[in-house]
């Protein structure tokens, strides 16, 4: 089965790249998720069998559900180390950039990045990159930066060489980009490369259970409030929404990623076309983080980009707002009457 996406050129350049860095950092997006922290992992693993050190940096903190995976122990926080990580990118001589098209999304970090005259190479399937880069691995059209780390490492004639430590977070950033394979993982490819990795010795069970199975007593309470308290279904347009305030938050002893996939359970009501997610942030005021899921053919994408300065894919995507919950709410209202 054809899965190779690099040109002969790039190869050998990314080859070359990787053989003369001596300095080499990983990074991925703000708030990252299981395809960040995956395809961080992976790539990493792949270069410490290089011969290489990378360090993997991250903006924040990431859900508590992906630090079973191995190697989340070794991952630098920008925000808990920001001097270090500063310093890093002063220095380095190699960047590359995961699941990430540009460097706004990195928040703060995104402008030490951008500033590092390291060469950049970036792997991402979210559409219209601007990251400066010297090789840009960009396909829009793949389930999840993790396939795209995988059909690299297969081209460079890594997957001998692959072991479990990196099977393992590759197989996980596909699982949670794709809902557990129920979304934008239609395409052939997506299971030879599965079967591939399945040779390696991963327990795709153990690793649906450790992402899925895995919250505290309180997630599961603040799911039930969210779909009897706060869940507004607007029939004739086929779309729903809920808004979970910072008082909310609170009041379930919330952590990162327990909202995790919240957006998602609205779409099992009948006839669903699009589930919208309002959550306040924890710590700013006025930053309401909006989270999209659709299906079929209709494009939460467009929503995303005309409604809630974001974007990202055909049934899932994101954004944020600047303004209270009041006023996000109304927002979302005035988008719904307009759909």
């Amino acid at each position: 089965m054809e899965i190779e996406i690099l040109s002969e050129e790039q190869c050998l350049q990314l080859r070359q790249l990787i053989e003369g860095a001596q300095r080499i950092i990983v990074c991925c997006h703000q708030n990252p998720d299981g395809d960040a922290i995956g395809a961080c992992l992976g790539w990493g693993e792949y270069l410490r069998q290089q011969g290489k050190e990378p360090m993997i940096t991250v903006p924040d903190l990431f859900p508590d559900f992906l630090k079973w995976m191995p190697g989340t122990e070794k991952i630098v926080r920008y925000d808990k180390h920001t001097e270090q990580v500063t310093e890093a990118f002063a220095h380095a001589d190699l960047v590359f950039c995961l699941d990430f098209n540009r460097p706004e999304r990195m928040e703060r970090m995104g402008e030490v990045m951008a500033a590092s005259a390291a060469s950049k190479v970036m792997i991402d399937h979210h559409p219209d990159p601007t990251i400066n880069t010297v090789i840009s691995i960009s396909h829009p059209e793949m389930s999840s930066t993790c396939e795209l780390v995988f059909r690299v490492i297969w081209q460079l004639g890594g997957f001998e060489m692959m072991t479990k430590k990196t099977a393992v977070p590759l197989y996980c950033g596909m699982m949670t980009d794709t809902g557990g394979f129920t979304y934008n993982s239609t395409r052939p490819e997506i299971y030879f490369i599965i079967s591939q990795l399945l040779t390696k010795g991963i327990d795709k069970d153990k690793i649906y259970r450790n992402v899925y199975n895995n919250y505290s007593e309180w997630r599961l309470r603040l799911i039930g409030f969210v779909l009897f308290r706060k869940l507004v279904v607007v029939p004739e347009k086929h779309v729903s929404y809920f808004c979970l305030t910072r008082r909310d938050l609170r009041r379930f002893h919330y952590t990162k990623g327990d909202a995790e996939g919240l957006v998602n359970m609205p779409l099992q009501i009948k006839g669903m076309k699009l589930s919208i997610s309002l959550r306040e942030d924890t710590e700013r005021n006025n930053l309401i983080w909006v989270s999209l899921r659709s299906v079929d053919d209709f494009s939460c994408t467009q929503v995303a980009e005309r409604w809630f300065n974001g974007g990202g894919h055909l049934n899932a995507s994101g954004g944020r707002l600047n303004c209270s919950m009041e006023e996000a709410e109304i927002i979302v209202q005035q988008a719904i009457r307009e759909m």
